[in-house]
């Protein structure tokens, strides 16, 4: 699979092409390449992750599948219309999101789930071709700091001019709203970080401003 924003056969990282060489020597059952993005292709809601999990999304190969960051998610996408179910088991599981898809700043798993700097910006222009593909009208989701950046970078934006908070919502020069939410990742979820109801009220914003931009068509 290869397009203008997602290439199956990406090696551009060094370190991530060898740690998936090793992965699909030890899980040869998973997925173990780029992750593309998964969703309505027609989507004004973008979801951004930072990396496919080891045993998650670099497993099942859809983003957010298969591991703890995924529970809290799909089940509140589908609270709020998002998702035709409250679960993302697998490929074939028949799965679907309406106006919404979801991505990643970076397509490989990382070592210890940690991208280097070089590794986000060299994987920065599939995020830039996924956001130039989004209506006027759109609303991008950021799940942590370095989403949040990685989404300005990829528009061209300076970062001083939008700082990262949860529950935060940015105007930016484009006419995208950019939407900031801890990342719901198995950590924030069991410190308490991140409650579900703190996750739901991020959710129901961007459902809100989609509904508002429809009204005021």
């Amino acid at each position: 699979m290869r397009s203008g924003n997602f290439d199956i056969r990406c090696t551009r990282c060094p370190r991530l092409a060898g740690f998936l060489v090793e992965v699909r020597r030890a899980h040869p059952g998973y997925h173990a390449r780029p992750v593309p993005p998964f969703g309505d292709p027609q989507a004004r809601l973008l979801v951004v992750g930072l990396a496919p999990g080891l045993h998650g999304a670099n497993a099942s190969g859809r983003p957010f599948t298969g591991d703890h960051a995924g529970i809290l998610l799909y089940q509140t996408l589908h609270k709020f219309g998002f998702a035709s179910a409250p679960q993302s088991r697998a490929l074939d599981d028949g799965l679907q999101l309406h106006d919404c898809r979801i991505t990643n700043a970076v397509k490989c798993v990382p070592p210890q789930n940690k991208p280097t700097r070089d590794e986000i910006v060299t994987c920065n222009h599939y995020l830039h071709a996924e956001l130039a593909r989004l209506p006027a009208n759109a609303v991008v989701l950021a799940l942590g700091h370095i989403a949040h950046a990685a989404v300005l970078s990829a528009l061209r934006i300076k970062p001083s001019l939008f700082r990262f908070r949860h529950g935060a919502s940015h105007t930016l020069t484009t006419g995208i709203s950019l939407l900031d939410s801890y990342h719901c990742s198995r950590y924030n979820t069991q410190t308490r970080r991140l409650t579900q109801p703190m996750f739901e009220a991020v959710i129901e914003h961007a459902r809100s401003q989609l509904q508002r931009r429809d009204m005021a068509r």
